[in-house]
């Protein structure tokens, strides 16, 4: 039966159910008194969606407390270990999956390191697969419980109907890889559970928007801080988050040759590997065949000796060269989009730190336009490292939840993605 709006009864359930697991997942533990005005709904509907809720092992009792002269109100939570979901980080040191319960509590954890250049996809594909099977082995997790494995990327990903989830991934290597595809044909899970694949930065900025550092903000830009660079906006106009290819905004003509091909990019003076290409050219020594986590953090030992230790001059004007790029490139985001909020993450971002954090500001500010650069304020994630892995598990938690809390069946050609709308609606964070 269809309601005026064209609505069935079965989506005004749905929509129900949704709107008291977001508010419960979000605010709770909330009593039933408590749901009613949160949500906008009746009394009586909130306790026949509740009842329907506990029923389906999806919300629990989580307490009491006093009421105003009568019998004290039970609290309401969503179930931790109603459902499990994975994240994936293919990131540029290593690929790690994480197992998460509803709450986003880590259950279980696998890296695999990645050695310099190592994007082969038929590796890549593997890697996830053997990380997924020993993450749920250690768990000794339910495949049922799964509500689906999200994946964070680099590179830029296109939703195809017929193919999938397609990476366009210019700067390492990949030209139109179908990874969604590759996942499921010799995926071990169960055909009902579904593959969610994004650019990496949006995971990132989707997580610190949800949990971190972003809260509360409408406007606001997430920086991935890693080999190379990357950012998601999030405004009013855009509230799902869009990935921006940052990094290859040409911030010198005919400058340094960027890892994508192009020349004078910002990634080839602010990226993490072009900050110890230029360390090594202008004489720098980093640890030999270390991975770039290592050798970075050999650089910034150099360029920041313990106090009374003589700093190694040329890391030193390496960094604060990367730091006025770096401020420079948040510059133009802050002219263009006016954010209120900049939050810097990735491994990179986090090992600089605050160290580098002052004068990223100042060169901001000095190459901003006034009044937007008076009204943002530039900060570091509060995620940490595990915070692309969590983003990509909130991609089909946002589905479970946009689905009134049933796992959904896989979408068909003519099927607009769950997750899709949800993000798009903005659930509160």
């Amino acid at each position: 039966m269809a309601a005026r709006n064209g609505r069935t009864v079965r989506d005004l359930r749905r929509g129900n159910r949704t709107a008291v697991l977001q508010r419960l997942y979000f605010d709770g533990p909330l009593s039933r008194f408590e749901l009613g005005p949160a949500t906008g709904l009746s009394s009586g509907s909130v306790s026949n969606v509740v009842a329907d809720l506990v029923a389906d092992g999806l919300v629990e009792e989580a307490g009491s407390v006093d009421s105003d002269g009568g019998r004290p109100r039970t609290l309401l939570r969503v179930a931790p270990d109603s459902g499990q979901m994975i994240g994936v980080d293919v990131g540029e040191t290593r690929v790690r999956v994480e197992l998460f319960d509803l709450a986003l509590t880590e259950l279980a954890r696998a890296e695999r390191p990645l050695t310099p250049r190592g994007y082969d996809v038929d590796g890549i594909v593997r890697h996830i697969r053997d990380g997924i099977a020993e993450v749920l082995e250690a768990e000794e997790a339910a495949p049922g419980r799964l509500l689906g494995v999200g994946v964070g990327v680099p590179g830029i990903v296109e939703h195809t109907a017929d193919r999938g989830a397609v990476v366009h991934g210019q700067t390492i290597g990949w030209d139109a890889v179908p990874l969604e595809e590759l996942l499921r044909s010799g995926s071990r899970l169960p055909d009902h559970v579904r593959y969610f694949i994004d650019n990496g930065a949006k995971t990132l900025g989707q997580a610190e928007m949800w949990f971190g550092a972003g809260r509360g903000a409408r406007n606001a830009l997430v920086v991935l801080f890693g080999s190379g660079v990357g950012a998601c906006l999030v405004t009013p106009e855009v509230e799902h988050g869009r990935a921006v290819e940052w990094g290859h905004l040409t911030v010198r003509v005919r400058g340094r040759r960027c890892r994508c091909g192009a020349p004078g990019c910002l990634e080839a003076y602010a990226g993490a590997e072009s900050l110890l290409e230029r360390w090594r050219e202008e004489g720098g020594r980093p640890p030999e065949d270390a991975d770039e986590e290592t050798a970075l953090t050999a650089m910034l030992a150099a360029a920041y000796p313990p106090r009374g230790a003589e700093p190694d001059p040329v890391a030193l004007a390496v960094l604060e060269e990367t730091a006025e790029y770096l401020g420079a490139g948040l510059s133009d985001l802050i002219n263009l989009f006016q954010p209120e909020r900049i939050l810097i993450g990735g491994w990179a971002g986090l090992q600089l730190g605050a160290r580098f954090l002052p004068a990223v500001r100042r060169h901001a500010a000095t190459y901003a336009l006034r009044h937007p650069a008076d009204k943002v304020t530039i900060e570091l994630g509060r995620l940490g490292p595990d915070a692309v892995t969590v983003g990509a598990a909130i991609l089909p938690l946002a589905d479970f939840f946009a689905e009134g809390g049933r796992r959904a069946e896989p979408p068909t050609q003519t099927r607009r993605p769950a997750w899709r709308a949800a993000l798009e609606e903005r659930l509160p964070r």
